[in-house]
């Protein structure tokens, strides 16, 4: 991961001119880690330090990262400011946008945070030149994500040039980060705390969620399960009779074409269901999903359990 010059300037330029003390704490990235125990080594060292409420906390990273600082960063001294800098493909077009903080619990994933606005957000594209390839993929789940529940016209652009974002064209990926954020924008500034619309940003990720914590955090990047969960979402949408089975296999194609998974793995009936029932969406204790009705156009609901059973069935390798 490289920082263009200038990005490096616009960070420590403020700093050095101040005379501040630069703090560095290095965290393990991954799913895996983004846990209690990390965020206490956050605190440990704000508080080995003597850090006040003056200390601005700068995220430097993937989203993992970020999640783990802007939840530290609202709970030190009930909130300190905090600076986004993205620096994967999955983070500049999606968590850090929107001011969702928070770690994972072996019971159910980002269950615990906070929502907390960034003071900025800062994406040096650059970064993206030394991404590893499986990283670009799961990045690119979260744009398809985008054309699939907002932009019908964004997703047949993503279809079309799904070769030149693989291959890291500047242009592609330059119009895929800033379409996204402006897609996430929009629905962040219309519900800020996921009061009912904002929960359209989670198609794919109540399967996806269900796959990172049954096969254990870290096993599958977010973005390959929040891929596979889209298009068991899909397969979910055609069965609710809301898509065509056409639009299942543009979605699932896509997905391939983006060197993501699109069969989900085996935990059995009764773990894929457990595992579903805990997710934020839910209400009365019935499974909510985000459906496709039809494709650029969410549908937010439960769902009848012939039709999940048979989705399950279908999109199991």
């Amino acid at each position: 991961m490289r920082l263009h010059p200038a990005t490096r300037s616009a960070l420590r330029a403020p700093l050095d001119a101040a005379g501040k003390e630069v703090i560095e704490i290095v965290l393990p990235d991954g799913e895996e880690y983004k846990n209690w125990a990390s965020l206490m080594q956050i605190f440990d060292a704000l508080l080995a330090n003597k850090c006040d409420r003056k200390t601005t906390l700068v995220a430097l990273g993937g989203g993992v990262i970020g999640d783990l600082t802007g939840y530290a960063a609202a709970s030190y001294m009930r909130g300190v400011p905090f600076i986004q800098v993205p620096t994967t493909l999955l983070a500049q077009v999606d968590s850090s946008v929107g001011g969702k903080t928070g770690i994972n619990h072996p019971l159910g994933k980002n269950m615990i945070g906070a929502f907390y606005q960034p003071q900025a957000v800062i994406a040096d594209t650059g970064t993206l030149d030394t991404l590893p390839a499986r990283e670009l993929s799961a990045g690119l789940a979260e744009v398809i994500k985008h054309g699939a529940i907002i932009d019908a016209v964004f997703f047949d652009w993503i279809e079309a040039n799904i070769g030149k974002l693989m291959a890291r064209d500047p242009a592609a990926l330059a119009h895929a980060i800033a379409r996204s954020c402006e897609i996430k924008a929009e629905v962040v500034r219309q519900d800020e705390r996921e009061g009912g619309l904002r929960a359209i940003l989670n198609f794919g990720h109540t399967f996806g969620h269900a796959i990172e914590a049954g096969l254990g955090y870290g096993q599958w990047l977010h973005g390959e399960a929040v891929g596979c969960g889209m298009v068991m979402a899909a397969e979910l949408s055609c069965r609710m009779g809301y898509i065509e089975r056409a639009c299942v296999e543009r979605v699932t194609a896509l997905v391939a074409a983006a060197g993501l998974p699109v069969k989900a793995p085996d935990l059995g009936l009764d773990r894929w269901l457990e595992l579903m029932e805990v997710d934020k969406k839910n209400e009365g204790g019935a499974i909510k999903f985000i459906l496709l009705k039809p494709l650029g156009s969410p549908s937010i609901g439960s769902v009848p359990q012939e039709h999940l059973l048979a989705t399950l069935a279908a999109c199991v390798g």
